[in-house]
């Protein structure tokens, strides 16, 4: 038997919706991976993550973020450290081969025809660390066969998402998130109608329902 455990940063301010979309999400994951445990767990959430490791020897950790960063290389080690845990951290849900796919079929299921219409790629970014842009940037560029054209936007620094909303032509705006929060609920709408942006706003990509099937691949090839 192989364990594994989903493990997302989560809302510190409102942990328990996000906590309930990482258990469900390893509840769809382990459907199917027939003799895995999977469990998912939120950074967030107090206790979370040490019930999560309950009775698992030396899981996998699979890291639902969008990109290799402070979280994925300090605060997940060291939160696992703590709790004496013996584990294989994978790559992020963010870096996976199989995300572009994906986002094409975003825009498809919107009955969007990519090889016509612009991209916007609505990602966090930080004013601290250059990762999550790099990352972002890393999967612009992966994408760029699949669209007319692919523009990056960023929450917290440069290129700002209302700038890169200024698009002539068909659009539509991906929110390059795991999880549905604030980011996602309030700043890039906000950002969006500031830039008179009139194009779909698809759900975040961490939504997509192929998602349980690219994590499952991914412990898989572990």
């Amino acid at each position: 038997m192989s364990d594994a455990i989903l493990i997302a940063h989560g809302a510190p301010a409102n942990p328990g919706p996000q906590e309930a979309r990482m258990r469900a999400l390893a509840v769809e994951a382990g459907v199917l991976l027939p003799g895995w445990r999977l469990r998912g767990a939120t950074l967030a959430a107090e206790g979370a993550l040490a019930a999560a490791l309950q009775g698992f020897d030396a899981p996998l950790i699979y890291p639902f973020f969008m990109s290799e960063g402070w979280f994925t290389s300090t605060a997940l080690p060291r939160a696992l450290e703590r709790l004496g845990a013996r584990c294989q951290q994978l790559r992020p849900f963010g870096t996976d081969p199989g995300l572009p796919e994906l986002v094409e079929q975003s825009a498809l299921s919107a009955g969007i025809e990519p090889v016509s219409t612009t991209l916007l790629l609505a990602a966090h970014g930080s004013q601290v660390s250059p990762a999550s842009r790099r990352g972002a940037e890393a999967m612009v560029a992966r994408l760029r066969s699949r669209f007319f054209d692919v523009r990056l936007g960023l929450i917290e620094e440069p290129p700002f998402l209302a700038d890169a909303a200024r698009i002539v032509g068909p659009a539509l705006c991906l929110p390059f998130f795991a999880l549905r929060a604030g980011h996602v609920e309030t700043d890039i709408p906000a950002a969006l109608a500031q830039a008179n942006f009139t194009g779909p706003i698809l759900p975040p990509i961490g939504e997509h329902a192929g998602v349980p099937a690219l994590i499952a691949r991914a412990l898989a090839r572990a």
